[in-house]
């Protein structure tokens, strides 16, 4: 081997343990554009709210959870396809209080759970 491609071969070598160097920098210049750029959206953004500004509780004190079996509104069986147009709207207008506010319960001896002709509930 002559000395001309020994030198070939170590400027090749060199240039080869450059290239990851320049890439880290490449890499190490987005990530912090990209935390410089991300610290400029968040100084626009609005502050979190002070406590002054927070939500009370009404003078009349918590709102009271209100429970009671309600009874849907029958699907159509006109023997035609149910549209999203024809569904009643949802919420308390799709459904009314039942008369009876028992809840049901099983009936000793009835399937149990699933369907699986257990004995139900103990």
């Amino acid at each position: 081997m002559s000395n001309a491609s020994l030198d070939i071969a170590a400027a090749d070598g060199a240039a080869i343990g450059i290239w990851p160097f320049v890439a880290g920098l490449v890499l190490v210049a987005l990530l912090i554009g990209a935390f410089w750029m991300g610290a400029r959206i968040r100084r626009r953004e609005p502050a979190p709210p002070r406590p002054q500004e927070q939500p009370r509780l009404p003078d009349s004190g918590p709102v009271g959870e209100v429970l009671e079996n309600r009874e849907p509104h029958e699907v159509p069986r006109d023997g035609e396809r149910l549209t999203p147009h024809r569904l009643p709207a949802h919420g308390n207008a799709a459904s009314r209080t039942s008369p009876t506010q028992t809840r049901p319960r099983w009936n000793e001896g009835s399937s149990g759970s699933f369907g699986s002709g257990g004995s139900g509930r103990h």
